[in-house]
């Protein structure tokens, strides 16, 4: 019987054992596991929707709060009752760094001194906090606790000597070293808020972010290499500091920290640095300068603001996603012990995710921290200098639960199993996905070479705006399916609705929403809480909508289906195709554009962009590299297409939207077909032949439905040729549109034969039943007749329906 509070089936059938492709937790997993087995993981979830409040607090109660409150969970996701909001022990005060680090020092947790176990015991502020892995294998060190506390108090002093108080925002533009965990930490110390900003963005990136935020101080270093490439992160900085100036806004201070001296790398050709003493500071020296300035830790409200991270936003504009303190903080504690069952006594733990992205600030920052555990933090790239980096790695720290990207999984695939085997990995117990759906084959490669069949693997769904995982498996207690995220994350309500936002009840496919509030969920888009009303709760009043699809099996476990707005999941990164296509059609050629997602089988997808350029302009390579160059300059080098094709136009609907859903047929025909070396669009090697006769009623090109100059420049975009003659069928005007792949120059009318791709005919086909008969599409659609034949695909209109 389903549970009177419960909206999720606890009671949904248990997968059996003899099921292809499940896989049961590992045995040795259950022993001591927080969650340990299927019946425990209901029972748990069960509670966490029954009573949200006492389950929330109960977990809160595990850290450190300065003053208490007695309220609980409370929101509203229905716009019709008022605003949207959501608070989490509204009242009460703490701080997010504290309960990362003194809170640890100061419970006197230990561990086993490695001399004497059974004896001696070091305080916990002798536990190392990050194991650091560089770029180079020979770049490493540790440091403790105590040492990033020690740190983390210095530069709070410098950040407040350069006038940041509580409530200030400062950006942190910094590769993947310790420092930017410290700046983090001392930010949320003092009361500020952090804004971190990917070392991978550029110039543009980093001054837009700066400006929306309001930011005093930015925090950044001279340089880094990643692999073999050496990113100049000041002359980006100073750029953007360039950019900033000219429309009226200024910073505090840039305060930069020297990290070439004190790494190795083979190529020493990089250009100096400029300081301007005016702005620009070194960190050493304010750390110095600084010696014994008091720094308390600021104890703020709960519902104070800890950190806004921007991440793409489908009108092109990146929205500033705000966290607050307190349920941020439970949610991000919570989930890290449960998901990856971390155990600070037994566990070193690497997330590889970069702190510019929201896995990293959950579960890199501070989640492992409020947990005690050690951690790997890694400046480098998965295959350099050697693609098996990672797993060289995992065997020298020993690693046991690991957190990675399925597009790293893919991209090492690749190179085949003994890169993995020949390194020992016995010390891994759970291994992780995130940024993306994994596809079963790679999720098998990953149990079964990486994890030798003897690890849990949890493939995690969640967003930048939750804050924390949403859907996922726990290593001791869920039967895994190689492609599914599994079961909902304690306290979380997954809804699956249909377009008209009908809630659908069991096994269904859908728009994937939420059905209540959670302690970590994003509280506002910063500076436009109307975008964020809009955004995420608009589309389905009472719902908070993910922007993906999905579909729940007859076990009522979660598929993601990718995304259903205008963004791309590229590497584990979204991406805004209007961010793309703003900076493309910022070229002086280019008069229109449009950018899909594309399939990539290592990337997951990549941004396939069509330009219509000014009349008289040809798309050749020069201009190409010109687009990509525009591409990496105002947003960066991840959003860069990887294909750009001219469109002599674009298909529209009535209303004047590109029809995205034909490009993405396009730019999936090419894609495959890229993948199997043959020609994109017109292949002269494999010319199917084929006649056409597109009866076209004059009705339709009066209509606006699509224009004739619309269809012609579709026809062009795919490789086409259309030449269009009057005609007339039982009394009705109209037009033949004759369609085929060659020049027309000789051909006769008699004979219309054309060559096309079968990429085209199907996606022409799709196209003109779509865009042409949408007007009225159920009558017209059954007026065409479509014929499959191996050799081709043959679209043609009844005349007696005319």
């Amino acid at each position: 019987m389903l549970d009177s509070k419960v909206k999720f089936d606890l009671n949904a059938r248990t997968p059996s054992e003899e099921e292809e492709d499940l896989f049961q937790p590992p045995a040795p997993l259950l022993a001591g596991a927080h969650v340990a087995g299927l019946p425990s993981y209901r029972d748990m979830y069960r509670d966490s929707i029954n009573d949200p409040n006492k389950f929330w607090k109960t977990v809160a109660a595990q850290l450190y709060f300065e003053s208490d409150s007695d309220k609980g969970l409370e929101w509203n996701f229905d716009i019709r009752k008022g605003d949207i909001f959501c608070r989490f022990m509204d009242g009460a005060r703490t701080n997010i760094a504290y309960n990362c680090l003194e809170r640890n020092i100061a419970k006197g947790l230990s561990i086993p001194c490695s001399s004497h176990p059974t004896k001696a015991r070091l305080g916990y502020g002798s536990r190392v906090a990050y194991l650091w892995e560089g770029n180079e294998p020979s770049d490493s060190y540790k440091i403790t606790y105590q040492e990033l506390l020690d740190k983390v108090v210095a530069f709070s002093a410098v950040l407040q000597s350069k006038g940041v108080r509580k409530g200030d925002v400062v950006a942190i533009y910094l590769p993947m070293v310790v420092e930017l965990p410290v700046a983090m930490l001392a930010c949320v110390r003092i009361g500020a808020v952090h804004s971190v900003v990917f070392a991978g963005f550029s110039s543009d990136s980093l001054a837009s972010r700066i400006k929306q935020a309001n930011c005093k101080v930015l925090v950044t270093a001279d340089g880094f290499f990643r692999g073999n490439k050496f990113i100049a992160l000041k002359n980006l900085s100073d750029h953007a500091v360039e950019i900033l100036r000219e429309e009226g806004h200024s910073l505090n201070s840039m305060i930069v920290l020297e990290h070439l001296n004190r790494v190795k790398h083979s190529n020493s050709d990089f250009p100096p640095i400029k300081m301007d003493p005016q702005l620009d500071c070194f960190w050493e020296e304010e750390v110095k300068k600084c010696t014994g300035m008091e720094s308390k830790v600021e104890w703020v409200e709960a519902e104070d603001p800890s950190f806004i991270l921007y991440t793409s936003g489908s009108t092109g504009t990146p929205k500033g996603i705000l966290h607050t303190t307190a349920g941020y903080m439970t949610y991000a504690y919570f989930s890290t012990r449960m998901t990856f069952d971390v155990h600070a006594d037994e566990d070193i733990y690497w997330c590889t995710a970069d702190c510019g992205w929201i896995t990293g600030h959950s579960y890199l920052v501070y989640g492992p921290l409020m947990n005690g555990v050690t951690s790997v933090m890694f400046e480098g790239v998965p295959t350099y200098p050697t693609v098996s980096r990672m797993w060289e790695i995992c065997e020298k720290y020993k690693v046991t639960k690991f957190y990675t990207a399925p597009t790293a999984i893919r991209a090492l695939m690749a190179f085949g199993n003994d890169k993995v085997t020949c390194h020992d990995r016995s010390s891994l117990k759970v291994l992780g996905t995130v940024g993306e759906p994994i596809n079963p084959s790679a999720w098998k490669w990953l149990h079964k070479v990486v994890g030798g069949g003897r690890c849990a693997v949890v493939d995690t769904y969640w967003q930048t705006e939750t804050g924390g995982l949403m859907i996922t498996s726990y290593p001791a207690a869920t039967p895994m399916k190689p492609g599914s995220a599994t079961m909902p994350c304690f306290g979380v309500e997954p809804v699956i609705v249909d377009a008209e936002g009908r809630k659908l009840e069991g096994p269904c496919e859908g728009n994937l929403c939420f059905g209540r509030a959670w302690p970590g969920m994003m509280r506002t888009v910063y500076g436009d809480h109307k975008r964020f009303e809009k955004t995420y709760f608009s589309p389905f009043p009472g719902y908070y909508f993910t922007g993906d699809g999905a579909r729940r099996d007859e076990d009522a476990y979660y598929w993601v289906t990718g995304r259903v707005d205008d963004l791309m999941n590229v590497s584990g990164h979204l991406l805004s195709t209007a961010e793309i296509e703003s900076a493309l059609v910022s070229h002086h050629g280019v008069v229109e554009a449009a950018v899909v997602a594309a399939p990539h089988d290592i990337k997951g997808h990549f941004p396939y962009a069509f330009v219509t350029m000014v009349n008289g302009r040809k798309l050749d390579k020069q201009t190409i590299a010109d687009l990509k160059g525009v591409v990496r300059e105002k947003i960066g080098a991840i959003a860069v297409p990887d294909v750009i094709q001219e469109a002599p136009g674009l298909p529209k609907t009535r209303s004047g939207k590109v029809t995205r859903r034909i490009l993405r047929k396009i730019a999936e025909g090419v894609a495959v077909r890229s993948r199997n070396c043959t020609r994109c669009m017109l292949d002269q090697k494999r010319r199917l032949f084929a006649d056409y006769w597109f009866f076209v009623p004059e009705l339709f090109f009066k209509s606006s439905v699509v224009k004739r100059e619309t269809l012609i420049g579709m026809i062009g975009l795919c490789g086409g040729h259309v030449i269009s003659k009057p005609w007339e069928a039982q009394g009705k005007p109209g037009h033949n549109l004759i369609v085929y792949g060659t020049d027309p120059t000789d051909m006769e009318d008699s004979a219309i034969r054309f060559e096309l791709t079968t990429n085209f005919t199907v996606v022409l086909a799709d196209w003109v039943i779509d865009s042409i008969c949408g007007y009225r599409v159920k009558p017209l659609l059954d007026s065409y007749r479509i014929t499959k034949k191996p050799e081709c695909l043959e679209i043609s209109r009844l005349i007696d329906c005319i």
